[in-house]
């Protein structure tokens, strides 16, 4: 039994070492086709599957990358607004769940302005982050935007918003919801200075969001397979108790329905935002 214990086992334990040393995350099942990818060709791809072309969820970071040239751009300085603005409480206090987002995701909020270059063209970009309380639209989204839009003004040229959201922010009430209005201001600011307001549409764009910045750009650019409305499907289905379409709500159906001007699929996107920022900028 020697040979066992001397040869054969030091090997297996060795294997098994080896193995446990392998990262837990080299393949992902896609959530749509359930096909296995590995994921460097998943990065690569620009999180898409390439066996059924379903866009995975980017983050923040990786958009903003993924949009300005050379991955270079600028991040104007966060707008300053009271955390708390109804000491709000439910099972935790609000800047209890504030505190973790923060600590989770690196950003002081649900949206980024930055400033940088699109296909060689100056651009403001106004960016929802969907990994931060699911990108819901508060007091700080408000006045991001609202500055977005501002310094595409001062700037005199476009400006885009990316948009991922699940609607407004409950814990601040009806000043969420007044970032509604606050944020159609801000598209008539570039209305009135004629310059380009486009919008990129991702999945999911719900909620406020979706009733009022959202729906307003020159140009709506959706992601292919993006979920865009403002109620979700079931709860439409148990209020009007009947079936929906098949494809109800995503990109495709709503472009087909002229509530979207173009459905892009990501590796387009970046070109496809460059040729339209030119026609509108008439260069």
């Amino acid at each position: 039994m020697s040979w066992l214990t001397e040869l054969v086992r030091p090997k297996i334990q060795a294997f098994m070492q080896k193995s446990s040393d392998l990262p837990d995350d080299l393949w992902l099942k896609c959530l749509s086709c359930e096909q296995m990818i590995f994921r460097r060709d998943l990065l690569d791809n620009m999180q898409v599957c390439p066996h059924c072309n379903y866009h995975s969820r980017l983050s923040i970071i990786d958009r903003l990358n993924m949009l300005f040239d050379n991955k270079q751009y600028q991040i104007l300085p966060s707008p300053k607004v009271v955390d708390d603005p109804l000491k709000f409480k439910d099972s935790k206090r609000y800047t209890d769940r504030l505190k973790e987002q923060r600590n989770k995701t690196k950003q002081n909020d649900a949206a980024i302005v930055a400033v940088g270059e699109i296909q060689n063209k100056e651009i403001v970009v106004f960016a929802m982050n969907f990994d931060f309380m699911g990108g819901s639209m508060g007091l700080f989204v408000g006045r991001a935007f609202y500055q977005a839009a501002e310094f595409a003004v001062q700037k005199k040229t476009a400006l885009v918003a990316v948009t991922s959201s699940g609607g407004a922010r409950m814990q601040e009430g009806m000043l969420s919801l007044l970032q509604m209005p606050t944020t159609v201001i801000a598209t008539n600011l570039l209305h009135d200075a004629c310059l380009p307001y486009i919008v990129l549409l991702t999945d999911p764009t719900m909620g406020g969001v979706s009733a009022s910045f959202a729906m307003l750009g020159d140009v709506a650019i959706a992601e292919s397979g993006a979920l865009i409305g403002f109620a979700g499907p079931r709860v439409i289905e148990e209020t009007i108790k009947q079936t929906l379409p098949s494809g109800f709500q995503r990109a495709e159906f709503l472009k087909d329905h002229g509530m979207v001007d173009i459905v892009v699929s990501r590796s387009e996107l970046k070109s496809t935002l460059g040729k339209i920022i030119c026609i509108l900028l008439q260069e």
